[in-house]
């Protein structure tokens, strides 16, 4: 996968692929026209035959791409699903940790406040970038260690104590899985198939016989809008990469709402 095509901005991600595949088409089809039309066009029935494979093919590769949309629009909405389970567990710890007794409660609000915005501001940068952030799960690490050598001196902060941990343990595991995800996507070798069924449907399109400039029009609406398609696809495939990606949202919410003092 070439994944410098998510430091571009959307508008010139999309325009890329759509501009690269009619390019292609036609370029193709003047190439095709010139060297093998003739050969291919020598019964009057040929026209026919290329129409009805063209047609058997583009269902079986529209479903291929059906199918793949529907897979990285999923994971996409699952990920935003996750982020906001994550910010949910986030913002309970930070209910209950404020239920304990000073000075513990402010060491540990404080530690929390701090690991939201290194969740903002730097985590989620580095995601888009395709990089597995660390700094937060540091910040992290003090937090348990500091939750962890707290002496509940009753039963009340017993309570407040077991569920604070439960959430803790809770907000672990939904970042583990947020972390997993920001290099998840869809397998090479599905869009190496994607890639070559692009280029089959192309050729069945360059083995029409129609008058050329028909021809040259239908070639590049047909090829353009199968960029925009698989541009569609590979938008959403990385759910954490480039512009249209989960943002962090959820995060910032919770620390201007809970936390912001």
């Amino acid at each position: 996968m070439f994944f410098w095509i998510y430091d571009q901005p959307t508008w010139a991600m999309a325009l890329l692929f759509t501009t690269a595949f009619a390019v292609f088409g036609i370029g193709g089809l003047t190439l095709f026209r010139r060297t093998t039309f003739d050969w291919m066009h020598r019964s009057e029935r040929t026209n026919e035959v290329v129409g009805f494979a063209m047609s058997s093919f583009a269902l079986l590769y529209g479903l291929l791409l059906g199918l793949l949309a529907v897979a990285a629009y999923g994971s996409y909405t699952a990920s935003g699903d996750e982020v906001t389970r994550e910010a949910a567990s986030l913002s309970a710890l930070y209910r209950d940790v404020s239920g304990l007794p000073e000075p513990k409660r402010a060491e540990l609000q404080t530690i929390l406040r701090a690991y939201t915005r290194e969740v903002i501001d730097v985590s989620w940068p580095l995601q888009r970038d395709g990089v597995v952030p660390t700094g937060a799960g540091k910040i992290m690490t003090g937090f348990a260690a500091q939750l962890q050598a707290f002496q509940p001196a009753n039963m009340g902060e017993q309570a407040l104590f077991s569920e604070a941990l439960s959430q803790m343990n809770t907000l672990l595991a939904l970042r583990s899985m947020r972390l997993a995800s920001v290099n998840a996507g869809i397998p090479d070798i599905l869009w190496a198939v994607v890639l070559v069924g692009a280029l089959i449907n192309m050729i069945f399109i360059w083995m029409i016989n129609t008058e050329r400039h028909v021809h040259v029009v239908l070639t590049g609406m047909l090829s353009a809008f199968m960029g925009l398609v698989i541009f569609l696809i590979a938008a959403m495939d990385y759910p954490f990469r480039g512009e249209v990606s989960v943002d962090a949202a959820p995060f910032e919410q919770v620390y201007t709402v809970v936390m912001a003092k």
